[in-house]
């Protein structure tokens, strides 16, 4: 069980970083905060940005995720002050609790996108290691 004044220090410290978030996006904000909400809500990995309009956290229409992610922006620097600006979640002990995903973003006939590099795979070939272009 988690003490009470944990549980709402963790809430505030959420709620802050929500309107951090919010924040950091000029233009299309409801609809990328709603779009951002549906993929951490989904359940399993998402294949499809259809699946992502279906969500209950997104309540908006179909086309409104289209126009977000066309038309939307985000400020990745006002972004990066506020993760940077978060406490580094520690469990028993003090140890540092980190979550991350290594799963590869394959996009081999994106040729001329930014940030694309080379994703180490497994098992797309008869059991064999390659490597594809994506995003890491």
């Amino acid at each position: 069980m988690v003490p009470e004044a944990v549980r709402q220090q963790a809430i505030a410290e959420l709620s802050s970083f929500r309107r951090d978030l919010y924040a950091a996006m000029p233009r299309r904000a409801d609809a990328l905060f709603e779009l951002s909400d549906a993929l951490l809500c989904a359940d399993g990995p998402v294949r499809a940005l259809v699946e992502l309009a279906l969500t209950p956290e997104h309540r908006r229409s179909h086309a409104s995720l289209y126009a977000a992610l066309n038309r939307g922006d985000l400020d990745a620097d006002r972004l990066r002050c506020a993760i940077a600006a978060r406490s580094v979640p520690r469990g028993p002990g003090g140890r540092i609790v980190l979550a991350v995903d290594v799963s590869a973003w394959l996009r081999p006939d994106a040729n001329t996108s930014n940030g694309r590099s080379f994703c180490h795979t497994y098992g797309r070939r008869e059991n064999t290691h390659e490597m594809v272009p994506g995003w890491p």
